[in-house]
Formats: C-alpha cells, sequence, structure tokens
C-alpha cells in the first residue's frame, strides 16, 4: 500500500498537507504516515534538565499527533501511523522515506509569505537530489474546499 507522508509541526501550512494526504489516501486506497521530528536544543543542559525537556517535548509530540489523528479519521476515515523521531528535522525525514519502502509521496506545506518555508526549501534545494519519493508541495493559501476539490 502506498503511504502519504507528512511532516507534522504547529504551522498552519502543516494542516493543508494533512488535508491533501488523507484526502490523496482516500481517494486512492492509500495509507498516511505522520512524522513528527523532536529537534535538538542548541542549549546544552544538565543531564537532568535535559531529561525533563525531552520527555515534555515527546509529550507535545504526542499530543498533536493524537489530536491529528482524530481530526483525519473524523474527515475520511483514514487512521494514519505515527513517527517520532529526535534529530535534525530535514535529515530525519530522508533517513525515514529511506527506511519505509511504503512511502510513495512526501507532502509538505508551503507558508504564505515569503519562500515555502525553511523545511520545503531545505528539503526541496538541498536535499532533493537524495529523495527516493516524489514530494508535493501544498500552497499555504490554498482553502480546505480547493484541496478537497483537486483530489
Amino acid at each position: 500500500m502506498r503511504k502519504f507522508l507528512i511532516v507534522v509541526d504547529e504551522t498552519p501550512e502543516c494542516m493543508n498537507a494533512m488535508r491533501f494526504a488523507v484526502r490523496r489516501a482516500q481517494n486512492t486506497g492509500g495509507g498516511v504516515t505522520m512524522l513528527y521530528v523532536i529537534e535538538p536544543d542548541d542549549f546544552q543542559h544538565w543531564m537532568g534538565v535535559a531529561r525533563v525537556m525531552q520527555a515534555e517535548a515527546r509529550e507535545t509530540a504526542e499530543a498533536r499527533l493524537l489530536q491529528l489523528a482524530d481530526e483525519m479519521k473524523a474527515l475520511s476515515g483514514v487512521m494514519p501511523e505515527f513517527v517520532i523521531r529526535e534529530g535534525k528535522r530535514a535529515e530525519e525525514v530522508l533517513k525515514f522515506i529511506e527506511e519505509d519502502p511504503d512511502i510513495g509521496v512526501l507532502v509538505l506545506g508551503a507558508g504564505e509569505g515569503e519562500g515555502p518555508g525553511p523545511l520545503v526549501s531545505h528539503l526541496v534545494t538541498k536535499l532533493g537530489h537524495r529523495l527516493p519519493v516524489p514530494v508535493t508541495v501544498v500552497p499555504g493559501g490554498m482553502s480546505m474546499e480547493r484541496i478537497d476539490a483537486v483530489c
């Protein structure tokens, strides 16, 4: 089964990518995998503080994934897979795609401001030659109705 991979974060464009991926999965009999990457903190902490911060980041990731999964299930009946990784976002996305041969399409949401956003820019311009799957970039200003219409 072909799976659509979305990278989950707190941005509005994440919702467009999610909507597109779930509608495509629903219309093609595919699945959806939601990847949440916890990026390392640049500041070095004491061991105990670092563990607490890591646990809080993981709880935040789990809560966000569960929230979006509920919305996805209500919208389409598709129940997504969850994956939480730690590291640099773009590198972890690439590693995950290389590890899961069922990923057929990476779906990213572009920002509405200047440029498509840091993740889209990095993955497409700097790592694009290493991506083993096509990338669909959903415009940030695209309405939910328009996304439904094109899927």
